[in-house]
């Protein structure tokens, strides 16, 4: 069974960074992408970036480039997503999800996605 545990959510002011990890069990890392969506209360789920199981990315908002950064460490089964630079707009609790179609390029589409973690909160507040 394909299990994903998110962590690394919190509260941070603008301008500040977080670095979410995402760590898979039951199947290697390798075989699938990973997304990253987020939801903030009252809005519906949107998708963040996605990374494929060759490092590809994909990103909802091409301006999240440089702000958000996907990458996989497939021996530590864990997925990390670093955010700089946040803002208010960010908050939401964020999700990553597996894809077993892995191969690029990834889309960062929810329904193409099979199984979600649990969530972790970020809150970007003064």
């Amino acid at each position: 069974q394909l299990q994903l545990v998110e962590s690394g959510g919190g509260l941070v002011q603008p301008g500040g960074s977080l670095r979410l990890s995402c760590v898979v069990s039951g199947f290697p890392l390798d075989r699938y992408a990973i997304g990253w969506f987020r939801q903030a209360p009252e809005k519906e789920r949107e998708g963040v970036s996605c990374i494929s199981n060759r490092g590809t990315t994909t990103y909802w908002d091409d301006s999240d480039k440089g702000r958000f950064t996907l990458s996989r460490d497939n021996a530590k089964n864990t997925v990390y997503l670093q955010m700089n630079g946040l803002k208010p707009e960010d908050t939401a609790v964020y999700y990553c999800a597996a894809d077993q179609w892995g191969d690029p390029p990834c889309a960062v589409v929810a329904t193409s996605y099979h199984d979600w973690g649990q969530g972790t909160q970020v809150t970007v507040s003064s």
